[in-house]
């Protein structure tokens, strides 16, 4: 069967199966729809989790931006693994004990202010919105290509479905059906894996492959990395596997966003409401084990599959000519996110280091001389002739190994599972953190459940509105919309969250200015340096890792004027004390 086919029958038979999930654990009260009801299983929550946390990034952008970028690319595979080991064993049993619903909630009562609750509220909403563009875009890119639509169409697809299942099942809903999409994007994932380190290497297992030598052709025998390294130079690319010197970012760029997406990690609202959804500390901290368990499948695998198509790619296209080019290229050609522009009139696709249009492609719709479909771009004045966009690196893979069409459509699959699932856990808080937070603590404590419910499920609504707008007008490559998220956390909720954990001398004042100087600046410099085009002025320091300098300037401004202001009050202090006690594994607290 063909791929469009196969991918038919995939993306039928996961949507039925979520879709499925989602009207049988419809919910009508709002226990169920913020925290699933306080009972799942840890194993479950283990596997949704990990489902929530392997984003539209890790799934389909992680590896392409290590393929592209390199050593330097691991930034992001450092950054969210080291994080979540930090949310895991330093933030969620504690938070887990306090026992609110939301991040904003916490804050709230904790720094015992409703300014402080609305400061938190409008900072878990922009970095929900921001994530959740970034899984939106991740859909629309899967759509375009398997179901031979445009990307804006795929974008309005996944926010019908997405739509449907978040509001109708809520959380518990939600939590279910990450368990089964966890299944099909690691199925998906380690297959193609596999298939390519054997292709490649002949070593089954992709982290072996990664460090073995090539099986056959031009390079055969040489070790994967020092093949790429020659093959990079001789392009004159940089080296595959070099740190930090010239077309690399700074040794300090890298330091910030390893830290940032670190700490970003650990103020994520939606992992942390994860830890929420089982019954005690006891079972959030097995839950947290089993989730860096299955989050590591991936996350080792994914430098080995970005080496693997690096390889490829330059093997199928370079110094090819256009008339023979391989499927797979004039496949995704048909999307914009690869084109070729012939700046030499010899109909070769030449693959060489440099940016081969002024900027993202946009096509004519006529033909060139070779075939080519023309761009309305001004070709950049040098030799590279190829845009390959990054975040098609994993999708494409099995197309571009001749892997059988039912493994392309998995990944399609997988791909579609990824995005949708951290899509619908975003717009569990987003709903949450309005309909809970702000309706229902600050606006009317007499709201009914059926109240609450509904306005719970408009919200979901409007965020999926914005979140298409912006996945259709992406600021950037699905992993860099991503990394912002994580900076607006690092600098608005990381510090705020470990302060009232650690510090009973912690006060509202406090809490309130930090957030507000952490977030404010990082908003600042980030759509500076990303929308209108001022270069990045803080010591180089790019717009992905300058939530690390949020983060420090709302501790400095949080501890300041802490110091200046009133203690908390008592009780608040014997509060943050039962918060650290080793006691509390025990039921959840009643709301």
């Amino acid at each position: 069967m063909s791929i469009l086919a196969w991918t038919y029958i995939m993306v039928f038979i996961t949507f039925g199966l979520y879709l499925g999930i989602a009207w049988r654990c419809r919910v009508q009260d709002t226990k169920g729809f913020y925290v699933a009801g306080g009972g799942v299983p840890p194993l479950a929550n283990g596997l949704a989790t990990a489902a929530d946390w392997m984003s539209a990034a890790s799934f389909i952008s992680m590896a392409g931006m290590i393929s592209f970028l390199g050593y330097t690319g691991a930034v992001y595979l450092m950054g969210w693994t080291g994080g979540y080991v930090l949310l895991a064993l330093l933030l969620a049993p504690y938070l887990r004990k306090f026992g609110k619903f939301t991040v904003p909630d916490f804050v709230g009562d904790r720094y015992y202010s409703s300014t402080a609750r609305l400061v938190a509220l409008i900072c878990a909403i922009f970095v929900s919105i921001t994530y959740v563009v970034g899984q939106m875009r991740g859909v629309g890119i899967v759509f375009s290509r398997f179901l031979e639509v445009d990307v804006n169409t795929g974008v309005f697809i996944g926010m019908a479905i997405v739509f449907f299942y978040a509001a109708l099942g809520g959380m518990k809903g939600i939590t279910w059906t990450q368990v089964a999409q966890y299944c099909v994007l690691i199925t998906a994932f380690v297959i193609t894996a596999v298939s390519l380190s054997i292709k490649v290497t002949g070593n089954p297992i992709p982290q072996l492959g990664f460090g073995s030598t090539i099986a056959e052709g031009q390079y055969a025998g040489q070790y994967l990395l020092t093949a790429l390294d020659n093959i990079a130079t001789d392009l004159g690319f940089r080296e595959y596997t070099s740190a930090f010197g010239p077309g690399n970012m700074n040794m300090l760029s890298v330091i910030c966003i390893t830290m940032a997406l670190m700490v970003g990690t650990a103020g994520l609202p939606h992992v942390i409401i994860r830890f929420y959804t089982v019954p005690s500390v006891k079972a959030a901290r097995i839950s947290a084990g089993y989730a860096l368990l299955f989050i590591a499948i991936l996350y080792t695998t994914a430098p080995a599959v970005a080496a693997f198509a690096r390889y490829n790619i330059i093997d199928s296209l370079n110094e090819q000519p256009y008339a023979e080019a391989p499927s797979w290229f004039t496949n995704w050609e048909q999307t914009g996110l690869v084109a070729w522009v012939d700046k030499n009139d010899d109909g070769i696709m030449q693959f060489r280091a440099g940016a081969p249009f002024s900027g993202i492609p946009r096509f004519t719709g006529e033909t060139g001389e070779h075939g080519q479909r023309l761009v309305a771009n001004e070709p950049t004045d040098n030799a590279n002739e190829l845009y390959i966009d990054r975040d098609i690196i994993v999708l494409a893979n099995p197309e571009i190994a001749n892997l059988p069409n039912w493994v392309i459509a998995l990944v399609a699959a997988g791909g579609l599972a990824a995005a949708l699932s951290t899509a619908s856990g975003l717009l569990i808080v987003i709903s949450s953190s309005v309909s809970h937070d702000l309706y229902y603590r600050m606006i009317n404590r007499q709201a009914t459940e059926k109240q609450r419910m509904l306005v719970s499920r408009i919200m979901i609504g409007v965020a999926v509105i914005i979140a298409g707008y912006f996945g259709i007008n992406p600021p950037g490559f699905v992993a860099q919309i991503v990394a912002f998220a994580f900076g607006l956390a690092a600098s608005s909720f990381f510090p705020v969250i470990i302060l009232g954990i650690f510090s009973k001398r912690m006060n509202k004042e406090g809490a309130i200015a930090g957030m507000t100087a952490g977030i404010g600046f990082t908003m600042f410099y980030i759509i500076q340096t990303r929308f209108f085009g001022v270069d990045p002025w803080f010591f180089g320091i790019t717009a992905e890792g300058i939530g690390t300098v949020g983060m420090v300037l709302n501790f400095l401004v949080a501890f300041v004027v802490s110091s200046m202001t009133k203690a908390p009050p008592q009780e608040i202090q014997d509060l943050v004390e039962s918060i650290r006690s080793p006691r509390g594994a025990g039921a959840a607290v009643d709301h």
